[in-house]
């Protein structure tokens, strides 16, 4: 249908004839919508009417039908000029039921509204995804959303959260992720003024439908209960990319710390949950790792001390479900061989601060990943073991991916160099103890337990053999010189003295020491001992 044939009539249609004319125009363009530039203004005039008639008292099939619209033009960012106002967001955070702009009373009334017919319920689901649309695509909507106090209006309407329908709810948390998001000014506010972060932790608690057995301890899931449901997944995930973004900059405080560990039970007891699908499941995962990775380190010991449902003797009594299933994940990950950055390298940094930080995580992780080795004729990164694959990966093209693997292996060493060349070689290793400043051996700052894992017998036999560099034992190799002439070995010899006199002449290349704090400089500087003493000189 022709834009401006619409335009014409709605500014004299009746409710009835607006509402069968914008029908007419959503079945056309729901799917195959245009972003014709030279229709722009058009559609502009078309957000303008549509508004003026939500501003009316016009009845919710009505409101719906013009919210259908307003949502599919709202695809554009060029057109939103007329929505992207103080007035046009008022009437979408009105008929989305979040009174914004309100005073707090007038909040507080909006979560006791009168049940809603299924009809007024789609008109607030309508609103919503209008608002999402908008605040998404448009800078100057954001800016309006933060003007009238949008996201006060959806702090009230997650303290209704128990009475929500799943579209409502879904749209409301994915609103506040958006405008988190997209205003970081915001965050502030909604942590300290309207207590966000405690809100959506309760949100998220009733979703996943947590009972406590005690204090930050979630009773362990039934393992004959059905998955979680689709829906309750889809809203649990928009709250945990909403805190994220929450915990994005941490908080001080007791009350502050008590949250956090309250969130960190939570989410134990998420990755302990399975969804309908895999790949949901996968997905669920995810999102506990990376609000994990900005928790306090302090408060990871929640993921292992949870005394009811006991835990290993070996490993202090801690429970390591939670720990397998990251390890589970991360080894997923792996083996997906792509997107590493934003994929593995969260679970990667979660698993080395736990390790770093609680004994207990890094003596279960070295056990799984690193065991004791016995085999040790093969290189380190051949193979298909979780060792095997995190060295290959210290080699990585991707600079943060390499430094992230090294890192979680140099922890699991206790941040000793000794260790991590037994496991991976130095040839593996070289990158991180350049970074480092550990090329001359020793161990990291921060400090470990004395407790050591034994070498097996059949690597100490094994141990005189193995080649350094790549961490294996290699086959002799036949000497190419043995049956050389005398005159030949001098020949061969006097070329790679010229060879390398050439390349150093054109500055090609420059010898290289190691200092004794295990940096790299010049030759020339590391032959000169700055503690040599030269007072014991002939001179009297």
């Amino acid at each position: 249908m022709d834009l401006n044939t619409i335009l014409s009539q709605l500014e004299t249609a009746n409710e009835e004839d607006i509402e069968k004319l914008l029908q007419q125009y959503n079945r056309e363009n729901i799917h195959t919508f245009s972003f014709d530039q030279k229709e722009e203004t058009l559609r502009s005039k078309l957000c303008q009417s549509v508004l003026t008639v939500l501003g009316r008292q016009v009845q919710p099939s009505c409101q719906k039908t013009c919210l259908e619209t307003l949502r599919i033009l709202s695809r554009d960012k060029r057109v939103l000029a007329p929505v992207a106002t103080r007035e046009g967001m008022l009437i979408l955070g009105g008929m989305a039921r979040l009174r914004a702009g309100q005073e707090e009373g007038d909040n507080q009334n909006s979560s006791q509204d009168c049940t809603q017919s299924e009809e007024e319920e789609r008109v607030v689901v309508e609103a919503l995804k209008c608002l999402c649309n908008v605040v998404y695509n448009s800078p100057a909507a954001q800016q309006v959303s933060v003007d009238v106090q949008l996201a006060h209006g959806l702090c009230a309407s997650l303290r209704t959260a128990r009475s929500w329908h799943h579209e409502v709810g879904l749209f409301t948390l994915r609103l506040l992720f958006l405008l988190s998001a997209l205003q970081p000014d915001v965050r502030g506010v909604l942590r300290r003024q309207w207590h966000a972060v405690r809100l959506l932790t309760e949100v998220l608690e009733l979703t996943l439908d947590v009972r406590w057995v005690g204090p930050y301890e979630a009773a362990r899931p039934d393992p004959q209960a059905l998955p979680m449901p689709a829906e309750d997944n889809e809203r649990a995930m928009e709250a945990l990319k909403a805190l994220f973004n929450l915990t994005l900059s941490e908080a001080g405080g007791e009350e502050d710390n008590h949250q956090f560990r309250l969130i960190a039970a939570i989410l134990r007891h998420l990755l302990m949950l399975k969804t309908e699908t895999e790949e949901k499941t996968e997905e669920a995962h995810s999102h506990a790792v990376n609000l994990l990775n900005n928790l306090p380190v302090s408060c990871l010991d929640v993921l292992i001390d949870v005394p009811v449902q006991g835990g290993q003797e070996k490993y202090g009594r801690k429970n390591m479900d939670a720990v397998q299933v990251l390890l589970d994940f991360m080894e997923k990950r792996i083996d997906k061989g792509s997107n590493f950055k934003e994929g593995l390298t969260p679970v990667l940094s979660l698993l080395t601060e736990g390790s770093r930080h609680h004994r207990e995580i890094r003596r279960y992780i070295k056990a799984q990943v690193l065991p004791p080795l016995k085999d040790v004729k093969i290189r380190p990164e051949i193979g298909t073991t979780i060792r095997n694959k995190l060295v290959r990966l210290m080699t990585h093209v991707d600079m943060g991916v390499k430094q992230t693997a090294a890192e979680f292996l140099f922890v699991l060493c206790k941040e000793s160099v000794d260790n991590l060349l037994k496991y991976t070689g130095y040839g593996n290793a070289a990158g991180l103890l350049v970074a480092r400043g550990l090329l001359a051996g020793g161990r990291g700052e921060t400090q470990y337990s004395e407790d050591e894992d034994s070498d097996t017998e059949e690597y100490k036999s094994a141990k005189p053999f193995i080649n350094p560099i790549t961490g294996h034992v290699e086959e002799p190799m036949p000497n190419p010189i043995e049956e050389m002439t005398e005159e030949q070995k001098e020949y061969e010899a006097q070329k790679l003295v010229n060879m390398f006199d050439k390349l150093s002449r054109q500055n090609v290349i420059r010898p290289m020491g190691v200092r004794p704090d295990g940096t790299l400089a010049p030759l020339e500087e590391t032959l000169c001992d700055p503690h040599e003493d030269n007072s014991g000189s002939d001179s009297d």
